[in-house]
């Protein structure tokens, strides 16, 4: 009997405010993101082994293997993610680590942090170390960020680790998660007029950031962060009243804004996208994530999103369905009898 600790961590569709959670802009000024998980998720498996080996398999990124008596592994852009937890954990037993994700990486739906959640929690059960979900998303915030150096926002280890409809305040403290309560027949009615599609094309969300931070330091992207941070605000309270027509009206408003990050947020592709989906029947959209390809996101009017879905495929995207998703990380344990 193989006994293994599995655990999954949904993926999020960030809404509005996106870019707002990222220093220096939010340190200085306070950024504020609205968003909410799916159910689509990133899965890590545990099997311990009976040595002091490490083997990793990635679906992406392959298989990885090293010894994990020889002290701290060193972070070298090889499989850093598990590195960095292997590392802060001190484990010296060996295990065999399973990971996958239900999105391609460069998605925009934070993947590579929800992953980090994943592992972070499916190891701690494997210690029988109880972390609650703020602890969990702290330290995939400080491993990601801080130990290995991968630019990026405050938003996507907190939804990965609360999940559900989430206003966050981000600063220089952190991030304060505030659950935004929905009614069923909001949220349903939401989930029927969203569209969610792939663009067919990743990207590297360091390079976009890079770029939007340089931005932010010269004052040309200021007014466009300050008002992604109301909009977030706004299209909350707009879903959380149910003025489903007004969030899409907000989130096009948004996505204007958004684009004045840095001028790689968007591109030709995108905006062919973008302006078919509004002469189809979209109301508002936005790319979820940094930008410059990934996942688009749109709301549309009550009798359209068929006919937005149908054009967009015709323009070579790919539909994907979904659901919302309540709960956030969690883990379990299993034996393979």
């Amino acid at each position: 009997m193989t006994q293994y600790i599995r655990s999954r961590a949904p993926l999020r569709i960030g809404i509005a405010g996106g870019g707002t959670d990222v220093d220096p802009y939010a340190s200085e000024k306070g950024g504020c993101v609205f968003n909410t998980t799916i159910n689509k998720y990133a899965y890590c498996t545990i099997t311990p082994r009976k040595d002091k080996m490490m083997h990793v398999h990635s679906m992406y990124y392959g298989r990885y293997q090293a010894p994990l008596d020889g002290g701290p592994l060193r972070l070298d852009g090889n499989q850093d993610l598990i590195k960095a937890v292997a590392n802060h954990f001190e484990i010296k037993d060996g295990f065999d680590m399973m990971i996958q994700s239900d999105a391609p990486a460069g998605s925009g739906l934070g993947g590579s942090s929800t992953m980090m959640v994943a592992m972070i929690s499916a190891v701690s059960n494997w210690l029988g170390t109880e972390m609650a979900p703020d602890e969990i998303a702290r330290l995939a915030y400080r491993l990601e960020r801080i130990d290995i150096g991968l630019k990026g926002g405050k938003q996507d280890q907190y939804a990965a680790a609360f999940g559900g409809f989430n206003l966050m305040d981000v600063d220089a403290d952190g991030v304060k998660v505030n659950p935004v309560a929905i009614r069923d027949d909001v949220s349903n009615e939401l989930q029927c007029r969203s569209v969610l599609c792939y663009t067919g094309t990743s990207r590297e969300s360091a390079e976009i950031i890079s770029t939007q931070i340089e931005a932010f330091r010269k004052g040309s992207n200021e007014r466009a962060l300050d008002e992604s941070k109301r909009l977030a605000k706004e299209i909350c309270e707009a879903v959380r009243r149910g003025d489903i027509e007004g969030a899409g009206t907000l989130l096009d408003e948004s996505w204007q804004y958004k684009k004045q990050f840095s001028d790689k947020i968007s591109n030709r592709n995108l905006n062919h996208l973008y302006d078919t989906a509004k002469e189809n029947g979209a109301i508002g959209g936005k790319v979820s994530g940094a930008g410059g390809g990934g996942f688009m996101y749109y709301i549309c009017e009550y009798d359209k999103k068929a006919q937005v879905a149908q054009e967009l495929q015709k323009c070579g995207a790919v539909i994907t369905d979904f659901m919302f998703e309540p709960r956030g990380v969690t883990s379990w344990r299993c034996s393979n009898e």
